[in-house]
């Protein structure tokens, strides 16, 4: 959420920074057509209650006197009942602006690229190579149908489609590189494992900003209010919703969960095999940070998420996105994307962002300063990564003219030793 006194004072830098992301400009105005009633009915308020209270005081003093106060009572009880009218016309306008204020992304950071679509992101970097092969590279759904890796036909049959179902040996790889991230997160990257639900409520989907902009994308389990969640952005940075950090920052925490998701109207883009599913698993990470550091540990971030890839030995790229292709919640984002030569394209395997006070005004996450004061962190994530298209690029680039894989060196002692996945036939 946008710190109102932000567009109160500076109306026309929030409406530029919601054009350049394509969103509505004029919901500006209706903050401050709502803001300012709001504010004029709790002037009135205010005033009306200090009357009642004089008033008041003069129904003890005229008793002391032994005069008749009814008509003062009465006019006590006329002004109670005017009171009770306008508190309840604020809080309904304070619920339109709050509902306003909610549905209003996040201005695009000072060094994120201006555009409205993809076509304006831009490529910062790029590690290795694409892979040349000396015969035609099999897509991942060849080469797991192949290995018997993972089972589409019977998953849609138990489920529907975009539900994979790994086995055996495609099952332990999921696992291994799960193990993989974790460890290398905690062990050298600094941060604390967490375990979250996976599932959370209406509140907690809203701090991060998923409610109420994303709501056809997710799962809801109406009858209990809860919603299966998207990602393990949502369960870890939740976990200080509506508190004080009572520790020093910067705070890291990395989890694994499963991440659900809809994706309404993503029907026939990249949907075969692990492009494009509703439930996968992934490794995310979690900061907050003191606002003057949220830069650094954007580019911080990132880092670990590449030195994910530069172990397992794959050829990606870094885009940044431009104001146009970030999320609604996000300040500036990196994808980080790698390069599949089954499908010939390069594939989002992470996005790296930072929401700087955006989740936190919304979640009610604060912390104290060198003097005390108590404010709003800037949070960031990242995924550490996705497995699917992790799954498919490892799956791609190690494939043999045998039809056999090789792993990556550093999944091997994850695999219980085994270097290359073989038919078993």
């Amino acid at each position: 959420m946008l710190d109102i006194k932000l567009l109160r004072e500076d109306p026309d830098t929030v409406r530029q920074g919601l054009k350049s992301r394509g969103a509505d400009a004029d919901v500006v105005d209706s903050v401050l057509e709502f803001d300012e009633i709001r504010r004029a009915l709790l002037t009135k308020v205010e005033a009306l209650k200090g009357d009642r209270n004089k008033v008041s005081k003069d129904i003890g003093a005229a008793k002391k006197r032994g005069e008749d106060t009814a008509a003062i009572q009465a006019s006590v009880r006329e002004m109670g009942e005017k009171i009770s009218a306008l508190d309840k016309q604020a809080q309904a306008t304070t619920d339109d602006l709050n509902a306003v204020m909610l549905s209003i992304p996040n201005l695009p950071h000072e060094t994120t690229p201006i555009g409205l679509d993809e076509s304006a992101n831009e490529t910062i970097k790029q590690h290795g190579e694409p892979k040349q092969f000396d015969f035609k590279p099999l897509t991942h759904i060849e080469i797991g149908d192949n290995l018997k890796l993972f089972d589409f036909a019977r998953a849609a049959k138990m489920t529907g489609a975009g539900f994979p179902l790994f086995m055996g040996v495609g099952a332990k790889l999921e696992r291994a590189l799960i193990q993989f991230m974790l460890d290398l997160h905690t062990t050298e990257h600094g941060y604390l494992e967490v375990s979250p639900p996976f599932l959370c409520n209406a509140d907690a989907m809203t701090g991060t900003g998923q409610l109420p902009k994303m709501a056809d994308d997710m799962y809801n389990l109406a009858e209990d209010g809860l919603y299966l969640i998207p990602t393990a952005e949502v369960p870890v940075t939740n976990i200080y919703r509506e508190e004080i950090i009572d520790q020093e920052l910067p705070v890291y925490l990395t989890a694994y969960t499963p991440c659900f998701r809809r994706e309404a109207g993503a029907a026939g883009k990249m949907t075969r095999g692990l492009l494009r599913v509703h439930q996968f698993d992934k490794v995310e990470m979690v900061k907050y940070v003191d606002p003057a550091k949220s830069d650094a540990e954007l580019e911080s971030l990132l880092v670990n998420a590449e030195d994910v890839l530069q172990r397992l030995g794959l050829c990606y790229r870094v885009l940044s996105l431009c104001s146009g292709d970030i999320s609604f919640a996000a300040s500036k984002c990196y994808d980080i994307e790698l390069w599949a030569p089954g499908q010939n394209d390069w594939l989002e395997v992470s996005s790296c962002s930072n929401f700087r006070d955006f989740q936190a005004r919304r979640a009610g996450i604060r912390y104290r300063d060198e003097n005390g004061k108590v404010r709003f962190v800037h949070t960031l994530n990242g995924s550490g990564v996705a497995l699917p298209r992790l799954v498919v690029a490892i799956l791609e680039n190690g494939q043999q003219e045998d039809g056999s894989v090789v792993l990556p060196d550093v999944l091997v002692p994850y695999m219980g030793g085994l270097k290359k996945i073989v038919n078993s036939e």
